[in-house]
């Protein structure tokens, strides 16, 4: 008589978390089990915790683990390209449903969604990107584009670009956003020189810089509060 071999041990933990996700929903989950659940679906027929652990021991948490570079995912023993599709799809889709809470409405009467959905943008990039919402008469979200891609403390922007693709969208006001990968998202001086010289081109042509905000990790500031616009 042939004897069935053991399961392996972690299918039984992951079956728990699959039903109490089910039956509870993703708030009975914290970060870690959740990113467990994600990479468990990404890989079949491994335990998936001691992988689960690493990523964010390296990362320093879930939203750190899917903003995480590709290459730099894969440093961790265990991830492949199943896995780091997943990770970027599970971002892909956040960083959707919070863009989709934006449209169609004007963004200044819905502030809170717009910083939100730029933290989960920025928040976590490892290099300085520069974006831009272009917006209609209305106020209404048109693009968000990016428009440089820097370094860890620097990027350089162009004026004349952001104004020359607001002609070419129709845009009528625009909000710049870049991030501070150092985390702290106090302006420097150079951005305060860049800002003004992208708002004094745009008022010559009839187009309305509302904001500019700086995202850092745990924060963002935000020009037109602290009067620089």
């Amino acid at each position: 008589m042939i004897e069935r071999a053991d399961k392996p041990h972690y299918l039984g933990h992951r079956q728990r978390l699959k039903e109490r996700f089910l039956r509870k929903g993703p708030d009975a989950l914290s970060d870690y089990e959740l990113l467990e659940l994600l990479l468990c679906l990404a890989i079949p027929r491994r335990d998936v915790k001691p992988i689960a652990k690493a990523l964010m021991k390296r990362f320093g948490g879930f939203a750190g683990v899917v903003a995480a570079a590709p290459d730099q995912l894969k440093e961790i023993d265990g991830v492949g390209d199943g896995a780091v599709v997943a990770l970027k799809v599970a971002r892909a889709s956040a960083q959707a449903l919070l863009k989709e809470e934006i449209l169609e409405q004007p963004v200044l009467s819905s502030w809170n969604a717009v910083i939100g959905y730029c933290r989960a943008m920025l928040a976590h990039e490892a290099q300085e990107q520069f974006h831009v919402l272009f917006l209609d008469r209305k106020n209404r979200l048109i693009a968000d584009e990016m428009q440089q891609k820097g370094t860890v403390d620097h990027t350089p922007v162009y004026p004349r670009e952001v104004i020359k693709r607001a002609l070419d969208l129709s845009a009528t006001a625009i909000i710049l956003v870049h991030n501070h990968p150092s985390g702290d998202p106090s302006p420097s001086r150079a951005d305060i020189e860049m800002t003004n010289e992208v708002r004094d081109a745009a008022a010559k042509l009839g187009i309305v810089v509302h904001d500019h905000v700086i995202i850092g990790k745990k924060g963002h500031a935000s020009f037109k509060s602290l009067g620089l616009l």
